[in-house]
């Protein structure tokens, strides 16, 4: 495995001289949570001073979709999951994953025992929370390889109801199984009573139909331009160090993460435990992605029989480079 050069970060620094200190805008995919932990902690830790980097991290949240705000010129580097970038890049909006620090991906299915579901055999007549806007790609591809209908018109298949991002449909009876992300809606249903043992558990990467999740995207045409370039290596290479950081030192990340957060919404305690699990789906990674990783995603998406709106319709080109962690990266 390749390793951050120590002094990458360092020597751009030196390079820039007395110049002022390069702007980089970060559009995050969700709201301010341990999730992002690696920027905030290359924030914090002066990873990015150090790089001769001002980076601006910027929230998101519900109403939010970060491929639309790196569209409008409001960020010049952002974080989402690759079904949103793909599917944006067919609709016209030239995203490219430059680096990939999630390794693995945290959305599963948790379904309650006590509903009869031990095996995706015995989803059909059952109720199932399923999350939209990209997310609902992986769901769509194991039901159609499993053979199993969507409409919920008969009791050989299954009823489908849009999940809002929290775990209140199977806490409040409302379905069956709900989405998850191993980090975050799995410890809401742990913490409002429901045991493990009452649960059973799919994760979609063990199903075969995972999806790259949280990974970095630019837009192509900014990658014409060598300055750009610059500050990405030195924006990832930073930011991967924020990473590494937090991945050796959860709960410190943790408070960061708290310090960053404006809302008052997040406790220390939930921060340290999703800090801990975003650490195995970081853990393995050196910010480059593995092209069989893709090639997965690409396939999930591609078998995907949404009812809505297919995520893509083709094999995507250009999609991805390494050109960047290349660089970053010995």
């Amino acid at each position: 495995m390749k390793h951050l050069i120590a002094g990458a970060v360092a020597l751009g620094a030196t390079a820039s001289g007395a110049l002022a200190a390069d702007e980089v805008t970060l559009q995050l995919k969700w709201v301010t949570q341990a999730q992002f932990a690696g920027y905030y902690v290359a924030e914090a830790k002066g990873f990015y001073d150090a790089a001769d980097l001002d980076v601006t991290i910027k929230a998101g949240g519900p109403d939010i979709a970060p491929e639309q705000v790196i569209a409008a010129g409001g960020a010049d580097v952002i974080t989402t999951w690759m079904a949103a970038g793909l599917a944006a890049r067919e609709r016209g909006v030239s995203l490219v994953n430059i680096a990939q620090p999630f390794k693995t991906g945290g959305l599963q299915v948790n379904c309650l025992k006590a509903a009869g579901i031990e095996s995706p055999e015995d989803f059909p007549g059952h109720t199932m929370g399923v999350w939209f806007y990209g997310n609902e790609y992986p769901f769509y591809a194991w039901m159609a390889a499993l053979g199993i209908e969507t409409d919920g018109a008969d009791e050989n298949g299954v009823t489908v109801i849009k999940q809002a991002f929290s775990a209140d449909p199977i806490i409040q009876g409302q379905a069956d199984c709900i989405s998850t992300m191993t980090y975050n809606e799995y410890k809401q249903i742990l913490d409002a009573g429901i045991t493990e043992d009452e649960l059973v558990t799919f994760n979609y990467l063990e199903e075969g139909f995972g999806m790259l999740e949280d990974g970095l995207y630019v837009l192509e045409e900014d990658l014409a331009d060598e300055a750009f370039k610059d500050k990405m290596v030195r924006f990832v290479a930073a930011s991967m160090e924020g990473w590494k950081y937090a991945e050796a030192n959860p709960e410190e990340a943790a408070e960061i993460v708290l310090e960053f957060d404006e809302t008052g919404a997040q406790t220390l305690e939930h921060q340290i435990y999703m800090m801990g699990e975003v650490a195995k789906l970081t853990a393995g990674s050196n910010g480059a992605l593995d092209p069989a990783d893709y090639e997965q995603t690409v396939a999930t998406l591609l078998s995907a029989v949404s009812p809505d709106n297919p995520a893509i319709t083709k094999e995507p080109e250009g999609a991805w480079t390494h050109e960047i962690t290349d660089a970053a990266l010995d």
